[in-house]
């Protein structure tokens, strides 16, 4: 798994890659917080490269988006493959998170 950076203003843009599973989860979740800065006001995570994510990514992904509500930052997913998206709407996850199907619809929404 790799996770590369991207920052506009103040909004984080994570682009990840691979696979986020149980062995992998611990690095998604560190660079995460390695790339919060404390004046983001929301992160995206794009998932256009992960071809799979576990209860453990998930897990990493619920964590994150209590502790970044809590700070009033906002959390936003987009283009979530086709084995993510179904992870995702069979956990209801799909209805805990806004999701969009590109990255320019994601940083959109935060304008809206």
């Amino acid at each position: 798994m790799d996770v590369t950076a991207e920052r506009d203003d103040d909004v984080l843009s994570l682009g990840v890659k691979g696979r986020i599973d149980y062995a992998t989860a611990p690095d998604f979740e560190e660079a995460v917080e390695r790339a919060m800065a404390e004046t983001d006001r929301a992160l995206i995570l794009d998932f256009e490269q992960v071809d799979f994510i576990g209860s453990a990514g998930l897990r990493v992904i619920l964590l994150k988006g209590k502790a970044l509500r809590e700070r009033d930052v906002e959390l936003v997913l987009c283009a979530l493959t086709d084995p993510v998206r179904g992870v995702f709407q069979v956990t209801g996850f799909d209805r805990l998170f806004s999701i969009h199907a590109t990255a320019a619809e994601a940083r959109a929404s935060l304008d809206a």
